[in-house]
């Protein structure tokens, strides 16, 4: 038996459209599961959907959502349960950073919608697909995407790393919650990835370097270097793992 296996999974990736969630889509799909992938944008989403249909005999279900408001949650999960039935995995992985530079100097508007969609959102969808989990009596995969920001203070990445650090506990507190059931609620922690959310750390020189430098690898990642651990997590072969945060950040935290 393959443990890496997600044949006859249904799974929902977040933030699917591009960069570590579309990576992950397709790694899912690879390895067996129908995948919901969901974004703000259905247009971005569709393209991921007929790679994934090309490329595997797997389903795709595109739907647009704002991961910071309940109502479009709720409608994105009954959409997925409506569709498939079930859902086994769900992926948390669509994040936002608006702004860099110090707390002091915040708009709060800008505080809220990092917090909304980084740790609300994950919340809203983590709990939502929880009681379907639990009222299917089968069990499930829950995985955050957190970030190696949530470990150590970060001055230009304040509200980032924050919210990030907060996803971490949420992690533990939902692990510990949902254990019972068999539902096994864990994070993985990149450390910087080539993505166009990190374009403005990679693109600045300064701060490329540094990072770089820190790095025992030499480089920053890509985003299909997260879907080995997403894999892991999602199948089987976690079983005996959970509330637990999976850094892959080319060895800086050691």
């Amino acid at each position: 038996m393959d443990r890496f296996s997600l044949n006859g999974k249904r799974a929902i990736v977040t933030g699917a459209s591009r960069g570590i969630g579309r990576a992950i889509a397709l790694g899912f799909a690879e390895a067996g599961a129908d995948v919901a992938l969901v974004s703000r944008k259905l247009e971005s989403l569709q393209a991921v959907a007929k790679e994934i249909e090309e490329r595997t005999a797997q389903r795709a279900l595109p739907i647009a959502c704002h991961m910071g408001r309940m109502a479009d949650v709720d409608r994105m999960v009954e959409e997925v349960l409506r569709e498939w039935g079930a859902i086994d995995v769900l992926v948390n992985n669509a994040g936002t950073n608006p702004v860099m530079g110090p707390l002091t100097d915040m708009d709060p508007v800008a505080w809220d919608k990092i917090m909304d969609v980084n740790l609300k959102g994950p919340y809203l969808a983590a709990v939502r697909v929880a009681r379907a989990m639990l009222e299917r009596g089968e069990g499930g995969k829950i995985i955050n995407i957190s970030s190696a920001a949530s470990f150590d203070p970060a001055p230009m990445l304040g509200a980032y790393s924050i919210s990030k650090a907060a996803l971490n506990h949420l992690t533990r507190v939902l692990a510990k919650e949902c254990g019972h059931a068999k539902i096994y609620v864990n994070a993985i922690a990149p450390g910087l990835i080539e993505t166009h959310f990190a374009a403005a750390l990679i693109t600045n020189p300064a701060i490329h370097q540094s990072v770089v430098r820190q790095t025992p690898l030499g480089r920053h990642g890509q985003p299909d270097e997260i879907v080995g651990a997403a894999l892991f997590l999602a199948s089987s072969a976690s079983d005996f793992m959970t509330g637990q945060v999976v850094v892959v950040d080319g060895g800086v935290r050691m």
